[in-house]
């Protein structure tokens, strides 16, 4: 960053993340209740179109698959996933969303729907446009796990993880 940037662009990014640790705390409490947290949720909509081994899940939503596997862990024990062994590569395990994951999912997306606010003066379409171009500005070389989530119709972009973090880390558990 230059050290003249444009004063509404730092209160904007002072913004950005005010917001996002306001939906993140609304999203912790919307899922407490079913016994989820985000971290959790992403990890379930990476299965969304389909079953993935624990290194394509972990591509897909832009993590180590070494935290995902405490997330997967957590979700095989509730019954939301299935991890089998892959008769090509013992190593390997299919990881799938069960019944139980698909209505935990169902359930999350309503709870976490419910937390946002129902405001019509709020322009939703802009917002994420906006919102898109920011992220598409940050410079690569920079924190990649930002943006933890890829969203299902993007799935087949790649993104070096650089050898940095888990973009779920620290979101296993919920916040107090």
């Amino acid at each position: 960053m230059t050290s003249n940037l444009d004063p509404d662009a730092r209160n904007s990014y002072r913004l950005i993340t005010l917001a996002a640790r306001l939906v993140q705390r609304r999203q912790d409490d919307a899922l407490a209740p079913l016994g989820l947290t985000r971290a959790a949720v992403i990890a379930l909509e990476g299965l969304v179109a389909g079953p993935l081994n624990q290194e394509q899940l972990a591509e897909v939503v832009r993590v180590q698959s070494q935290t995902l596997g405490r997330v997967l862990t957590r979700l095989e024990a509730s019954g939301h996933i299935s991890r089998t062994r892959q008769s090509a590569d013992r190593r390997q395990f299919k990881v799938e969303l069960t019944e139980a994951g698909k209505a935990a999912l169902d359930a999350a997306r309503q709870a976490e729907s419910d937390a946002y606010p129902d405001d019509p003066n709020i322009a939703w379409k802009v917002l994420h446009e906006e919102l898109s171009k920011f992220i598409r500005a940050l410079p690569a070389t920079r924190d990649p796990e930002v943006v933890p989530f890829v969203a299902p119709e993007h799935r087949n972009v790649r993104r070096s993880h650089g050898g940095r973090g888990s973009g779920l880390r620290g979101l296993d558990q919920p916040h107090q």
